[in-house]
């Protein structure tokens, strides 16, 4: 029997755990590194709420999701989608359930115990894990890879590696890009890391901010016409930030907001504030005569817009518009707020931006340095909340697996 081939996986989220099953199929020797004290940490932070795992929507509403990296995300979930991932879940002994929004999620909501028991069973399969040890990339001349360890500065060789260090977001969990210079000094072509799924700033006056920062704002809908004049409308929550505004149905126009705004300084959201009225009915809801009664308590009574959305209608149209009917009117079937712009990537839940497909064969090896392969958020692709991120996080781990063994001769 000949000597094992060995692979190192670096960065121990959903991308690089997957990445590791998947070869350990093959009877490769896996060694996993991570720079953190423990693997899994913005797995488990994007779980605290309740472990959004994928989604139950329809194929080809799944696909558009990922926008123009679509027809390169589209192969790997053809081999590992939705429906995978919940079969791969319950075989973990974790069952999981669709909830009211489509959203699918394990039945004890926590990702903890869906990352318990998947260590468990790569622990016993043979995955040997190696955690603060910080990749500090490759021996200036040579492929030897080179890591900061509690006992200082060690270098290995390996006769595949797979990427998986996240993007740039949450930095305190790992995700901090500082793989970027490390691939860009071997010729790799990096898209800058940009924020997504990200709030955006407005520049609210002191009294609207210090009243309604932290307030949701629900049932609305948003519409926006992105760069290439295509309207785009989704229906959701959001809330009220103290500089601006975030949630989930900000997220899911993260992309376009952020694009428009780098082009032209700015972005015009309209907020139907009544969705289930027409504007017609808006308008005579307005217009009825309001007798001794504020304006607040006549919106309140006969539009029913109140609270933190009555606050938003005072602050985008000022006081002279606020008390003009018609304007008025036309002010909760469209506010216009403009965000100026997102928040810093730091902030934001993933990050756009990465290793560009076109220096990436099919099965994720780098096309300039043979033997390395990249998945997970470090790609140059991006997704809304939902499930699409961890979905495409575990279908890009699986084919650099599938992509390492193939390099191997398995």
């Amino acid at each position: 029997m000949g000597v094992p081939k060995t692979a190192a996986i670096i960065g121990g989220g959903p991308a690089g755990l997957m990445a590791a099953e998947t070869l350990l199929g093959a009877g490769m020797e896996v060694d996993l590194y991570d720079a953190m004290p423990s693997v899994g940490r913005k797995f488990l932070l994007a779980g605290k709420g309740g472990l959004n795992l994928t989604h139950s929507e329809g194929h080809e509403t799944f696909l558009s999701r990922y926008g123009a990296r679509r027809p390169d995300i589209e192969p790997m979930l053809a081999d590992f989608g939705a429906d995978a991932l919940r079969v791969w879940a319950a075989d973990l002994g974790v069952e999981t359930f669709v909830g009211s929004s489509g959203r699918v999620f394990p039945r004890a909501m926590k990702a903890a115990p869906l990352l318990r028991a998947w260590l468990h069973r790569l622990r016993a399969a043979g995955v040997r894990f190696h955690v603060r040890h910080r990749w500090l990339g490759w021996e200036p001349v040579g492929t030897r890879l080179r890591f900061a360890t509690p006992t200082g500065e060690m270098m290995l060789q390996a006769d595949a590696v797979i990427l998986a260090l996240g993007g740039g977001s949450w930095a305190k969990l790992g995700s901090d890009g500082a793989w970027v210079p490390l691939l860009q000094a071997r010729g790799i072509d990096i898209a800058p890391l940009k924020p997504a799924n990200c709030g955006f700033d407005i520049g609210w006056s002191e009294h609207f901010r210090t009243r309604n920062a932290g307030q949701p704002l629900k049932t609305v809908v948003a519409t926006f016409q992105d760069l290439k004049g295509h309207e785009i409308q989704r229906q959701g929550e959001c809330v009220i930030t103290a500089t601006g505004i975030e949630g989930s149905l900000i997220y899911a126009l993260a992309a376009p907001l952020r694009d428009r705004i780098a082009a032209e300084g700015f972005a015009v959201l309209h907020l139907d504030l009544a969705p289930a009225k027409s504007l017609q009915r808006v308008r005579t809801e307005v217009a009825h005569p309001r007798g001794s009664r504020s304006l607040s308590s006549h919106l309140k009574g006969h539009a029913g817009i109140s609270g933190v959305k009555a606050g938003l209608l005072r602050e985008v149209l000022g006081a002279e518009a606020y008390a003009d009917p018609a304007q008025l009117a036309a002010a909760i079937k469209a506010l216009p707020v403009k965000l100026v712009a997102p928040r810093p990537l730091d902030e934001a839940i993933s990050s756009a931006g990465g290793v560009r497909f076109e220096d990436l064969d099919a099965g994720l090896m780098l096309r300039k340095m043979p033997g390395v392969f990249c998945a997970g958020e470090m790609l140059d692709w991006e997704a809304p909340t939902g499930g699409y991120l961890l979905t495409a996080c575990f279908a890009s781990g699986r084919v650099a697996g599938l992509g390492a063994r193939t390099w191997c001769g398995f």
